[in-house]
C-alpha cells in the first residue's frame, strides 16, 4: 500500500478539495432544537432523555451510550455533534465512572455553584471549580462545543469550562496549554477502548520540560512523536502548515502563544459550517478529520504518526504489529494469547499477550529435561529496551538468555542482543530488512525431537519403519493424484482446500511480500504453473476486499488485467490464488531500488496497457467496474513486463443502466480525484483522474510528492504544465529514460496526463479515448492548467499566511 499523507502538497490537498467541494452543510438535519434550551439551571436538572442543545442546534449534551459493541449498561454524559448521523463525542463528564441508569441520575447546578452528577443522590462526577459562586451560576452549552458556566448576572465572567477539561477531542476555539505558574496542561488523552471512555494509554499536550512543541506519550511516561519546536510560522514536523505548502482561502488559522503565563497552541475554522475535530485516538494516531455530509462519515487529512505501528505500545506485549500507514494489526506471538479479548475486539490491544504456559526455567525444570526453547521470527523491526553483552557466538547468545529467568528474548549479528521481561514495539517489515529475533517459549509449546526416552522410541521407530514407509507412500500417492486433479481450465476459478495450498506452497514458506491485509506466497500447481497465494489476515481487516475481489476479478479475463486462480475460505482461512507476476509491482521499479532500469519504451508500453486494461474494466465488462484504487503498486508486471491492473479489494460495480454510483470514500490520498472527497457519485472517471496522477509518475520515475523543503514550482504535476505551455517537454525525463525517449509519445503522454486531472469530470477523456490518443490514431489538443495546480502556485507566490501567529 502506498504511504497516507506523503506530503504536505497532497494533505492540504485534501482539506482544499473538501472545502471547495462541500455539499450543503448539514443545518437543519438531525435533533430539533425547537423547544430545547442550552442552558442548564438548578431548578431544571437534565435527567433520563433531557438534552441541552446549543443555540444553532450544533451540539447537544445528555446522557449518552458508547454505540461500540459491549458497552450495554453503561451511561455517560457527554457532549457530541447533534446533527450528523454518526455518533461523534467530543467531551465526556464521568469518564471514568459511568453510571447504570440515567432515569434515576440528574446533571445539575450544586448549591456551591458547580456542576454535578448524581446517581441514587451520591455524587459521582464534579467540575470542582474553585471559583464557583453559590446559588449564582448557570451553565451554557455554546454552539463551539463548549460548556461554560458563568455567574446568571455576569455571562462574560467564565468561571469553568468543558474546553479547560479536554477528554480526547480537540476542537477548534480550543487550545492545548501549558499554565507555566501552575504547571497544569490542559491535554487530550485517548479512551481505553470504542466502547469505554475511561482514560486510555495515549496523551498529547504541550512538552512539560518547557519547549516550544507538543508531543504524543504513551502511558504518560514515552515520547513517541514531537511536532519539533515552533519555527514562527510552522512545526518542523508539520510542513503542512509552513507558507509554502498552505493553499490561500483555506479555512483553518493556527496561533501559537508563548508568554510569561503560559504556552499553547490552537486552531480555528472561518468557515462555521465545516465540522472539524482533532482526536488523540484510541490506537494512539492524532488524528485530524471534517465531516463529509454526503458520504455520511469523518475524512481524515492529516495524522500523526503517519504509520500506525510507530505508535508505542500499540500492540501492547508479546504481540507484533503488521501493516503499514493507516492499516495495521496486532496479532500474539506464538506460545501466547490475548490478554483481554474483549479489549481487542474494541479496538485496545495495550494490554498485549500474555504466555500460555509458564516459562520452565527453574533448575529443577532443567534436570527434567524440561528446558526452554526459541522459535525465529525474520524481518522484523526488533523491539525496544534491547541489552547488548558479550558474546562470539549466537549459540553462547542463546546460553545467556536461557540463563536468566526473566530473558524473553535474543537476536544476534554479531553482535548478543538480551530483552527481559515484557517485549513491546516488535514489527513485520517490508523494507528488505534482515534483523531476525528468537522468542523463548516453554519447551512444550513448540515440537522438540528430543527425550530422554530416545531409545525406547528408537525401538519402536525401527520396528514402525516399514509400516510407517509403506503409509507415508500411500499417503503421498494419493495426495499426489488428488493434487494433479487440480488443473485450471479456461474461464473457472478453483475452490482450494487450504491443506491443498499448504502443501502447493510448501506451508507458505517461500514469501514474496507483505502488504495492509495479508502476505503472499509463492506456490507452483501439478502443471507447473507458479501461483503467487495471498494469505488474508485479520478477518476485520480483510474481509470486505476477499468478497469484492473475489467477486469481481473472478469474472473477468483481460491480458491487462491480473488472472485469479482460485481461492479458498475456511472459516477465518481466506486466500486468494493469482497468476504469478515475476517482475513484482511497477512501483518496485520507478522507486523502490529495482536494479531494473525501465526504458522509455518500456513505459509508454505500461501506461497503454494499463489503459487497455482499464478501458476493458470501462466498457467491455457485462458490469461496468470502476477500480478506485489505481496506482502503481497496484500494477504489477509479468516476466515480459506487460501490465496488469491487480488488487480489486476496493472496486465498485456498476450497471449499465447507471452512470454513476454513490458510495464511500475508498483509494488512497494523492491519486484521489476531487469527486471523492466532495462525498459526490462515482463514476469511471475517478479511475481517470487516478491514472492520470499515476502517468506523472511513470514520466519521471518520482513520486508526486511535495515536501516542505521543496519549492512548489519543482511540484513534477505543475512542472508538466508549464513545460507543455512553453514547449519544453524534453526537459522532463532524467538521463536514464533519454537516450531512447521519442518527443512526439513525451508530449503526447503528457498532455493525456493533464487532460486525466481536470477538476470537472466532464473535461477527462474516457479510458477508450486515452488508449486511441497513446497509440497514436487520435489527435489531442493541448489541455488548460488543472485548477488545483493553478491554486498550489497562486499559493507560491503568496508565500504570507496571515493567520499564523
Amino acid at each position: 500500500m502506498a504511504k497516507w499523507f506523503s506530503s504536505g502538497f497532497l494533505h492540504l490537498l485534501l482539506v482544499v478539495a473538501v472545502l471547495l467541494l462541500l455539499v450543503p452543510s448539514s443545518e437543519g438535519k438531525g435533533s430539533s432544537s425547537i423547544n430545547a434550551t442550552d442552558t442548564l439551571r438548578a431548578s431544571r436538572p437534565l435527567s433520563g432523555d433531557r438534552r441541552l442543545i446549543s443555540r444553532r442546534g450544533k451540539f447537544a449534551l445528555g446522557f449518552f451510550q458508547p454505540q461500540a459493541q459491549g458497552s450495554t449498561g453503561k451511561w455517560y454524559v457527554g457532549i457530541w455533534y447533534n446533527k450528523i448521523s454518526v455518533q461523534t463525542v467530543v467531551w465526556v463528564a464521568n469518564r471514568e465512572k459511568p453510571i447504570s441508569d440515567p432515569a434515576s441520575s440528574s446533571f445539575t447546578i450544586s448549591d456551591d455553584g458547580n456542576i454535578i452528577l448524581l446517581h441514587s443522590k451520591s455524587i459521582v462526577w464534579s467540575s470542582n471549580s474553585t471559583k464557583a459562586a453559590f446559588g449564582s451560576t448557570v451553565a451554557v452549552l455554546l454552539d463551539t462545543g463548549n460548556l461554560v458556566v458563568r455567574h446568571k448576572s455576569n455571562t462574560s465572567n467564565v468561571l469553568w469550562q468543558s474546553f479547560d477539561d479536554i477528554t480526547d477531542t480537540w476542537l477548534p476555539g480550543n487550545k492545548l496549554s501549558l499554565n507555566k505558574v501552575t504547571g497544569v496542561s490542559n491535554r487530550m488523552v485517548s479512551w481505553k477502548n470504542h466502547g469505554d471512555p475511561a482514560p486510555g494509554m495515549f496523551t498529547v499536550e504541550m512538552d512539560p520540560d518547557g519547549s516550544n512543541q507538543y508531543i504524543l506519550l504513551w502511558n504518560s511516561s514515552q515520547v513517541y512523536w514531537a511536532s519539533g519546536n515552533w519555527t514562527g510560522t510552522s512545526f518542523p514536523n508539520m510542513p503542512e502548515l509552513s507558507p509554502a505548502n498552505t493553499y490561500p482561502n483555506t479555512p483553518y488559522t493556527y496561533g501559537f502563544v508563548n508568554n510569561s503565563q503560559e504556552i499553547y497552541f490552537t486552531y480555528n475554522v472561518t468557515d462555521d459550517r465545516v465540522l472539524s475535530r482533532n482526536v488523540i485516538s484510541v490506537s494512539g494516531q492524532s488524528q485530524s478529520s471534517v465531516w463529509v455530509e454526503t458520504a455520511q462519515a469523518w475524512v481524515i487529512y492529516f495524522s500523526q504518526p503517519k504509520a500506525n505501528c510507530d505508535v508505542y505500545g500499540l500492540c501492547g506485549a508479546y504481540s507484533k504489529c503488521s501493516g503499514s500507514g493507516l492499516s495495521s494489526s496486532c496479532s500474539c506471538l506464538k506460545g501466547f494469547s490475548e490478554s483481554d479479548p474483549n479489549s481487542w475486539n474494541l479496538g485496545d490491544q495495550t494490554a498485549g499477550c500474555r504466555r500460555n504456559v509458564p516459562l520452565q526455567c527453574s533448575r529443577k525444570d532443567l534436570v527434567k529435561g524440561k528446558q526452554d526453547r526459541f522459535y525465529t521470527i525474520t524481518s522484523v523491526k526488533l523491539p525496544h529496551k534491547a541489552q547488548s553483552i558479550q558474546a562470539t557466538s549466537i549459540q553462547n547468545c542463546q546460553t545467556a538468555c536461557l540463563d536468566n529467568c526473566s530473558c524473553s528474548a535474543y537476536s544476534y549479528n554479531g553482535t548478543c542482543s538480551l530483552w527481559y521481561a515484557e517485549l513491546l514495539n516488535l514489527q513485520d517489515t517490508v523494507d528488505g530488512s534482515v534483523d531476525v529475533i528468537y522468542i523463548r517459549v516453554a519447551a512444550s509449546e513448540l515440537p522438540d525431537s528430543r527425550t530422554k526416552k530416545w531409545w525406547i522410541f528408537g525401538i519402536i521407530i525401527g520396528g514402525l519403519a516399514i509400516l510407517g514407509s509403506g503409509v507415508i507412500t500411500l499417503y503421498f500417492l494419493c495426495r499426489k493424484r488428488q493434487i494433479n486433479g487440480i488443473h485450471l481450465a479456461e474461464g473457472s476459478v478453483i475452490t482450494f482446500k487450504y491443506s491443498d495450498l499448504q502443501f502447493l506452497t510448501k506451508n507458505f514458506s517461500e514469501i514474496l511480500g507483505a502488504g495492509a491485509f495479508g502476505s503472499v506466497f509463492k506456490g507452483v500447481l501439478p502443471d507447473t504453473t507458479t501461483m503467487a497465494v495471498k494469505k488474508l489476515e485479520g478477518l476485520r481487516q480483510g474481509e470486505k476486499q476477499f468478497r469484492a475481489e473475489v467477486s469481481t476479478i473472478g469474472t473477468i479475463h483481460h491480458i491487462n488485467l491480473i488472472r485469479l486462480l482460485g481461492f479458498c475460505s475456511e472459516g477465518t482461512k481466506r486466500l486468494l490464488v493469482y497468476e504469478y507476476m515475476p517482475n513484482g509491482s511497477l512501483d518496485y521499479h520507478l522507486f523502490g531500488g529495482s536494479s531494473l532500469s525501465l526504458s522509455w519504451n518500456t513505459r509508454y508500453q505500461i501506461a497503454t496497457g494499463v489503459a487497455r486494461g482499464l478501458t476493458y474494466l470501462h466498457e467491455e465488462c457485462r458490469d461496468c467496474i470502476i477500480h478506485c484504487d489505481i496506482k502503481p503498486q497496484n500494477i504489477l508486471l509479468d516476466a515480459s513486463l506487460i501490465p496488469k491492473v491487480a488488487d480489486f479489494g476496493m472496486a465498485k460495480l456498476l450497471g449499465r443502466d447507471f452512470s454513476r454510483v454513490l458510495t464511500s470514500m475508498r483509494g488512497t490520498i494523492g491519486y484521489l480525484a476531487p469527486e471523492w472527497i466532495s462525498g459526490e457519485a462515482i463514476t469511471t472517471k475517478a479511475d481517470v483522474f487516478s491514472y492520470g496522477m499515476m502517468l506523472f509518475e511513470i514520466i519521471s520515475g518520482k513520486r508526486n510528492t511535495l515536501h516542505g523543503g521543496t519549492s512548489a514550482d519543482k511540484f513534477f504535476p505543475l512542472v508538466v504544465a508549464r513545460e507543455l505551455a512553453e514547449g519544453g517537454v524534453h526537459k522532463l525525463l532524467d538521463s536514464e529514460v533519454i537516450i531512447d525517449v521519442h518527443l512526439g509519445e513525451l508530449e503526447r503522454i503528457c498532455k493525456v496526463a493533464c487532460w486525466c486531472v481536470q477538476d470537472s469530470e466532464n473535461s477527462r477523456p474516457t479510458m477508450g479515448e486515452i488508449v486511441q490518443i497513446l497509440e497514436g490514431l487520435v489527435d489531442v489538443e493541448m489541455p488548460p492548467t488543472p485548477r488545483y495546480l493553478q491554486v498550489l502556485a497562486e499559493g507560491v507566490k503568496s508565500s504570507q499566511v496571515s493567520s499564523l501567529g
